[in-house]
């Protein structure tokens, strides 16, 4: 089980499976240490009829708030899914998209859902670049998609025992 795995665990929440995609495309892919997530909708279980319609006409910010933290953890699933033995994973960017009413303006306050999620999973790791885009509709009706770029870190190196051996974690 990964840090993040436990971290997660800790919040009272789960980390689902790698999220299958809707087409013809990868949950995520890796080149170098970057990760690149494709958009994410706020799927459980393969179920987002919760968290469909325009925010806040026909889903409230709450609901919309907790949807950007469903397709956080759905982003961490697909990017956990290509880490190797030993690595975790940095936040660098995320860009979230709000299927929004007309006159809505607050995106920035939907997509904290996710950016606040990622702190407390990932700690400083998880402080990012971030873009809040209104639109008027987002595949299957979901009211959040968020896509993510991490990094892979390697674990960090501590002391462990006095004669100076070194242990991954």
């Amino acid at each position: 089980m990964t840090e993040i795995q436990k971290k997660v665990q800790e919040l009272g929440l789960v980390l689902p499976n790698c999220p299958a995609p809707l087409a013809a495309y990868v949950p995520a892919t890796r080149f170098g240490d970057t990760i690149i997530v494709s958009g994410q909708l706020p799927s459980v279980n393969g179920d987002f009829s919760a968290f469909c319609g325009k925010v806040p006409t026909e889903l409230s910010v709450e609901k919309a708030k907790e949807a950007a933290a469903i397709c956080l953890l759905n982003n961490l699933a697909a990017a956990i899914s290509l880490l190797k033995d030993g690595e975790t994973l940095r936040l660098v960017q995320m860009q979230g998209f709000v299927e929004s009413a007309e006159d809505f303006h607050e995106q920035p306050a939907i997509l904290n859902g996710a950016s606040e999620l990622a702190v407390k999973i990932l700690g400083d790791y998880g402080r990012h670049a971030r873009t809040a885009v209104g639109v008027s509709s987002l595949p299957k009706n979901a009211a959040v998609e968020i896509s993510c770029t991490f990094q892979a870190v390697a674990g960090k190196l501590t002391f462990n025992g006095r004669y100076n051996w070194i242990e991954q974690k």
